[in-house]
């Protein structure tokens, strides 16, 4: 890992990792889905489960990225993705991610046509069960998610004359023209490129809250909703929703505009929240500066993330539980 892919601390950029994740899952999909005869295609994202970073990973270390396909159903291929980060000059290894990904295959000669999946050999039969019902739960969240997606992140004039701490104080967004090099072979954005993005935006929304050093913590399911074209232009806006004692919760947004396409108008493409924690330039964890909410939108998305927040913590201590007696 370069400079150029990290924070002023030194840690890699979590919108990197989320590329170089998404990049291996595109890779082993696609292989895998043009294993047989039959017509050409290129796996496409469709969604990101929610994904630890359990360590940072760090300027002058190699990162190991390692992909194998799980599950597969008549349409769409699970990936699962680990992250290994190595210090050249010592040989320490450390598991910085692991991730899971959702692929469809699209037809190279009608980019809206999804091709069958070969199907994969379980070594027991409980895995493909265990598999299915994997992908029950992550369609079905899609589709509640996609049901969510009529909010929109209206832009702040001048954030700066704002109380510090609030929802519009943080608020950040940025508009990027997808080019040919953001772009597949079938001429939509790769996902690694989207969710790069959306790391960015996240990351400035928790700096300008809090005003110090911020890492991803974690990153909940990223659902792509729809296909983003070359040419199209991209707003991604990203809005505090929730802190705890030292989480930072942040709502990611990207909208399209595809100029290209003047028929159509602009949509929802892909939405995500995504975690941050604050540290001091040692690393060691800050207390995080509460959330001012104003309105009662910012109030109710306040408890929902809350909601989430919780859940999560109770299903990590249940996890540990369950390890400690195994």
């Amino acid at each position: 890992m370069r400079p150029d892919d990290a924070n002023f601390a030194g840690n890699v950029h979590g919108g990197i990792i989320l590329k170089m994740i998404e990049e291996a899952g595109a890779i082993i999909s696609t292989r895998h889905c043009n294993s047989q005869a039959g017509e050409p295609c290129v796996a496409a994202l469709a969604r990101v489960e929610r994904t630890d970073f359990l360590s940072p990973v760090c300027i002058g270390e190699v990162a190991n990225v390692s992909a194998e396909i799980t599950y597969t159903s008549r349409h769409s291929v699970e990936v699962q993705v680990n992250v290994m980060s190595e210090n050249i000059l010592t040989g320490a290894k450390k598991v910085t991610n692991k991730a899971t990904l959702w692929y469809v295959p699209l037809s190279l000669k009608n980019v809206n046509k999804v091709v069958e999946v070969p199907p994969i050999q379980y070594a027991r039969k409980e895995q493909e069960e265990e598999g299915k019902k994997r992908y029950e739960e992550q369609k079905l969240d899609r589709l509640e998610t996609k049901q969510r997606n009529g909010d929109v992140i209206f832009p702040i004039i001048n954030p700066g004359t704002m109380e510090p701490h609030t929802v519009g104080y943080s608020q950040s967004s940025l508009i990027h023209l997808v080019g040919p090099s953001d772009c597949t072979l079938l001429g939509f954005v790769h996902g690694g490129v989207t969710m790069k993005l959306m790391d960015e935006v996240a990351g400035i929304v928790a700096a300008r809250h809090c005003k110090t050093n911020i890492v991803t913590a974690s990153v909940d399911a990223i659902n792509f909703h729809e296909k983003i074209k070359k040419g199209s232009v991209i707003t991604i806006s990203g809005r505090m929703t929730f802190t705890s004692n030292k989480s930072m919760e942040i709502e990611v947004f990207v909208d399209a505009d595809p100029f290209v396409d003047e028929a159509r108008e602009r949509y929802r493409a892909v939405s995500a929240f995504f975690t941050y924690v604050s540290l001091s330039k040692e690393g060691k964890p800050l207390p995080v500066p509460q959330l001012l909410t104003e309105t009662e939108d910012e109030k109710r998305r306040f408890e929902e993330g809350k909601g989430r927040y919780l859940q999560t913590k109770a299903k990590r201590q249940a996890q540990l539980q369950q390890a400690a007696l195994q």
